[in-house]
């Protein structure tokens, strides 16, 4: 009975958004209802669970989940500020202009931006950022908002295992194994299975054509270095250098067979254009790979405590903050006007009044979840029902946590202990149960409701995150078990 009640404001949620059309705030908000009754009535919550706290522990997982959607909306709404930015300055028309003389073929555009351009910030950055800069790219190319989003999405899914220079696998290393060690092992679940959402990104880029050499190209180019980077170096360069590896790869491919584009116009000052992304790219590998600076940065930290419930912020070394410093950087590189500086800032603050609501629901709802013990019960039945099978239920765990907590790195820290307790207690390899932990918090990142509300923001999708969901959550459900069928065999 327990494990159904732990399982409703999940199943609901997908039900209303799914089913009903509903908004990723009304579906929220009602989602959170039923985890606050279900939490207090069948859980014990603030009576049981907590009970030194009463009321008050429903108020500290709330404290946290405002916490969380401060940090996650500081980095919706600098990136916002640079579409908007961007598509005041001209710099997006020029962008366009020069994919197109690149190629007119839209499967090689979604590959470039949501595929090597959304790994290597992903790589880079992570924490949502790399789908919020994506689409709006790909919007500018010509794609739909709904089509940008989900292709964004899923093309950045995966090098989610090493998103952020490695920040994922840290809460791995922490339970004493080696960095190295992961992430040859979680690399392995999507240099195997990788090329199929580089065959989705194809698929939803141009339905009707098949252009499966062109896909697979873009997936041999940036699997092959990121598995060879992680069996070498470890956990902080795989997603970031095969990016960036593959996409200069790419680019010459299409060069080389691309049929020039007689009346495109000229492409001006193609880096001037690109000043906010090249500016964040340079934030980035100074403040990740150079010592000094990153220990500067990260030695300043906000943050709070409330018995159990806590939150911090590196407020120098949070990729908002570095999108925010991209902004006023490329404002000034591109000599763009005062006034149409506070004109992005404030088209950015519009858009995203409507996405908080759905933020601060989602997160309250996660953070119930967590605390209440609801989580843990649908973890644990998942894996007393597999029994000598749960290998092929283990990528599903982790994509549960980061369905619910917006994060592979927070799902990680939340199964990573029951994954390696699971593998002990049925004598199955510790290190392929947290590659699957970190395949499939990897995963979860395609559907959960926070990515698709941030990435939906960019492009004007408040109140359609539905939409996304239904067509994200096919192709997150069999990667998923794809790799849950890799760890079956790789523990045989």
């Amino acid at each position: 009975m327990l494990i159904a009640l732990a399982a409703l404001p999940i199943l609901l949620i997908l039900t209303l958004m799914l089913g009903a059309g509903w908004s990723a705030a009304k579906a929220g908000l009602s989602g959170l209802a039923a985890a606050l009754l279900i939490a207090w009535l069948a859980f014990g919550y603030g009576t049981t669970i907590l009970p030194e706290l009463g009321l008050g522990a429903t108020g500290g997982a709330l404290l946290e989940a405002g916490f969380s959607a401060f940090t996650i909306l500081w980095i919706i709404f600098p990136a916002l500020c640079i579409h908007q930015l961007q598509q005041r300055s001209g710099a997006l028309a020029t962008l366009q202009v020069a994919m197109a003389r690149l190629s007119t073929n839209p499967v090689v555009v979604a590959l470039l931006v949501a595929w090597f351009f959304a790994l290597f910030i992903e790589g880079a950055a992570g924490f949502g950022t790399s789908a919020a800069l994506a689409a709006p790219l790909l919007v500018s190319a010509g794609f739909n908002p709904i089509q940008a989003v989900t292709i964004a999405l899923i093309g950045h899914s995966v090098g989610v295992s090493f998103g952020a220079v490695g920040t994922p696998v840290l809460p791995q290393i922490a339970l004493g194994f080696d960095g190295t060690e992961l992430a040859a092992t979680t690399s392995l679940f999507h240099g195997l299975l990788g090329w199929l959402m580089a065959l989705i990104v194809m698929w939803l880029a141009a339905p009707g054509k098949r252009p499966w050499g062109l896909a697979l190209a873009a997936a041999a180019f940036f699997l092959v270095p990121m598995v060879l980077l992680a069996h070498l170096i470890g956990p902080e360069l795989p997603t970031l250098g095969g990016a960036l590896l593959g996409g200069l790869a790419f680019v010459a491919l299409v060069r080389r067979s691309a049929t020039p584009v007689a009346d495109a116009a000229p492409t001006g000052n193609l880096l001037l254009a690109a000043t906010p992304y090249l500016a964040l790219v340079g934030l980035v590998l100074v403040t990740r790979l150079v010592p000094p600076v990153n220990e500067a940065l990260t030695s300043v930290r906000l943050g709070w405590e409330l018995s159990i419930f806590s939150g911090s912020i590196q407020p120098l070394y949070h990729p908002g903050t570095l999108l925010l410093a991209s902004f006023i950087i490329a404002a000034l590189v591109q000599r763009v006007p005062t006034s149409s500086v506070r004109q992005a800032m404030g088209g950015a603050l519009a858009q995203i009044a409507p996405v908080t609501l759905a933020l601060l629901a989602m997160l309250g709802l996660s953070r119930l979840m967590l605390h209440s013990g609801m989580i843990t019960t649908l973890a644990e039945a998942t894996a007393n029902l597999a029994g000598a099978g749960y290998p092929l239920l283990a990528p599903l765990v982790g994509m549960l946590g980061s369905f619910v907590t917006g994060s592979a790195t927070a799902s990680n820290i939340l199964f990573s202990d029951f994954q390696l307790a699971t593998a002990r207690a049925l004598e199955l390899p510790p290190l392929t149960l947290l590659g699957a932990q970190g395949f499939g918090a990897a995963v979860g990142n395609i559907i959960c409701p926070h990515n698709i509300i941030a990435a939906g923001a960019t492009v004007g999708l408040a109140g359609k995150e539905g939409q996304v969901l239904r067509r994200t959550l096919g192709p997150a459900l069999l990667y998923a078990a794809l790799g849950g069928v890799l760890a079956l065999l790789l523990v045989r």
